[in-house]
Order: structure tokens, then C-alpha cells, then sequence
């Protein structure tokens, strides 16, 4: 294994506690992108795009691989961002009942030493219960999902408001793909076990 420092491109203390499970020494870096979406441009190439763009953005003092992940969630075929406020998340939430929305999360792992990437593409889908807006009002009051494309939070009490979840990797939920991650280590030579 070569001597790599290993860098999440995030502030997000999400990423921090998703990258926390592979049990490896990191350090974090803001990425400096404009996030922007290109006219056109799917959310599967968004999100490759802006996950390489974060990771390359992070300025580092020694040969380093450098995490950037982005997300977007798409319902009816529109990407929905995060609502911070109350009324933009029971909008949200609401549109949402009885429907299936996707997430499309990209990853990215730039070395700087080769000044290469690997970017990849992970899907999850989530089957929104009915909801009433009774249910919404509460949650959104309990669990303020301001923060959060698609208003909720799977990690917590969002999980009450699904029928059912269809994906690889339930981290990809979350905003980290650690399984397609851990393969992107493992071909820079840092394998995680």
C-alpha cells in the first residue's frame, strides 16, 4: 500500500459518519465547486460530474485520495434539493405519498499523486407509504429534515414513512456508497481490510 492520506471531500457530518464505519483514518476538506446543473444534464451525469469536481477541488499538502460524493433526488422525474423550511418539507413530503423516488448518488476517488479518477454512480429507490398530513406535519416537527433532499432522514424516524426500500447499499442512502467505495480503495491499493 502506498503512503496515502486519505480525505473525504465534505463537511457533511453524514459523509463523516458513514465514512467512520470502514474503521480507516481520514480527514476532511471543504470542496470549492459550483454545483450548478449543466442545461441538459441528466441527474446520473450531475452527480458523477459534481462528486470528481468536489474531490479534485480539495487542495492537499501530500499524495492523498480524495472522497467526493454528491446526491440528488429525483421525483417525477424532477430533481427535488433541500427544502429548509417546515412548509417547503411537507410540500415535499407530501408529493412524495405513495410514490417511488429516486436517488442518484455519485462517487468519486482522486488520487493526487496520478491526478486520476475513478467516478461511479449508485442508485437507491425509495416506496413512500401513503402519507396523511397529519403524519408529515408531525414528522417534519420531530425530526426537521431541513437539511435533507427529500425531506427525510432514513437513518431515523424517516424510516416510517416507507414501504419499502430497493437498493445495494443502504449507505448510499445516506450520501456514501461504502461498498462501491471500498472497491475504489481497493484499486488505489488502500484495501480497507
Amino acid at each position: 500500500m502506498q503512503n496515502y492520506q486519505l480525505v473525504l471531500a465534505s463537511t457533511s457530518p453524514f459523509r463523516q459518519q458513514l465514512l467512520n464505519k470502514l474503521d480507516i483514518p481520514f480527514v476532511t476538506a471543504q470542496p470549492d465547486c459550483d454545483e450548478t446543473p449543466l442545461q441538459n444534464e441528466s441527474p446520473e451525469t450531475l452527480v458523477q460530474r459534481l462528486a470528481n469536481l468536489k474531490a479534485r477541488s480539495c487542495i492537499v499538502d501530500k499524495p492523498s485520495l480524495i472522497i467526493g460524493s454528491d446526491q440528488v433526488c429525483v421525483i417525477d422525474g424532477h430533481i427535488v434539493g433541500k427544502p429548509h423550511t417546515k412548509q417547503k418539507a411537507i410540500e415535499q413530503l407530501m408529493s412524495q405519498s405513495g410514490k417511488p423516488i429516486t436517488f442518484y448518488t455519485g462517487l468519486a476517488l482522486y488520487n493526487s499523486r496520478t491526478q486520476e479518477s475513478q467516478i461511479t454512480l449508485d442508485t437507491f429507490t425509495v416506496h413512500f407509504r401513503r402519507l396523511t398530513p397529519s403524519m408529515v406535519e408531525k414528522y417534519v416537527e420531530k425530526e426537521l429534515p431541513l437539511n435533507c433532499a427529500g425531506s427525510f432522514k432514513s437513518e431515523g424516524l424517516g424510516i416510517a414513512l416507507f414501504e419499502k426500500l430497493e437498493g445495494d447499499d443502504p449507505n448510499t442512502l445516506v450520501g456514501l456508497p461504502l461498498i462501491k467505495l471500498t472497491r475504489l480503495l481497493e484499486n488505489e491499493g488502500f484495501p480497507v481490510l
